[in-house]
């Protein structure tokens, strides 16, 4: 019976996660469309647009994730499947990496997939300011943003989103 209570409960702590996303212009984020080349992160609605924002990206950002420790950002379609607060990095979206399309290839190549692929801000302190990291691909293979587009981003997408990753 506990078993019963506890995915009632965590049923209804997703419904309402859920339903507490904000709109942007009266619309719902449908899908969040990375385009690593042009270092943009787009939130989607009906196949366009609503915002752009520039990110950073792994230090070696041409090419997907091959490997844990490779400092890529991956390439492919994920989900924003949980969310947490960071004294690091402000706030961070857990990106649902590797997929089962990862995972196969790096069994097959003998080698870890790594994880913990995160949407992140930035660090902001005296000596790291936030602008230093702006127009630098910085992260070990994670999506960084500045905080004010990070925190603008958490309240309009809601976990459970899709992701697409292009190169």
């Amino acid at each position: 019976m506990r078993w019963l209570l506890a995915v009632f409960c965590l049923s209804f702590i997703t419904v309402s996660q859920a339903s507490t996303a904000e709109t942007l212009d009266g619309k719902v984020v449908e899908k969040v469309l990375v385009l690593k080349s042009a270092h943009q992160l787009q939130l989607i609605n009906d196949g366009k647009p609503l915002k752009t924002y520039r990110i950073s990206l792994g230090k070696r950002p041409v090419g997907p994730k091959l490997m844990e420790g490779d400092k890529r950002t991956p390439e492919g379609f994920y989900w924003l499947d949980w969310r947490k607060t960071s004294d690091r990095f402000n706030l961070s979206m857990h990106i649902s990496y590797p997929n089962i399309s990862d995972a196969a290839r790096s069994r097959r190549e003998g080698v870890e997939p790594g994880g913990m692929i995160m949407i992140h801000g930035t660090p902001d302190t005296e000596d790291n300011p936030e602008d230093l990291f702006h127009t630098l691909d910085w992260t070990d293979g994670c999506i960084a943003m500045r905080n004010m587009d990070m925190r603008e981003v958490w309240g309009l997408v809601p976990d459970g989103t899709m992701i697409e990753i292009r190169p």
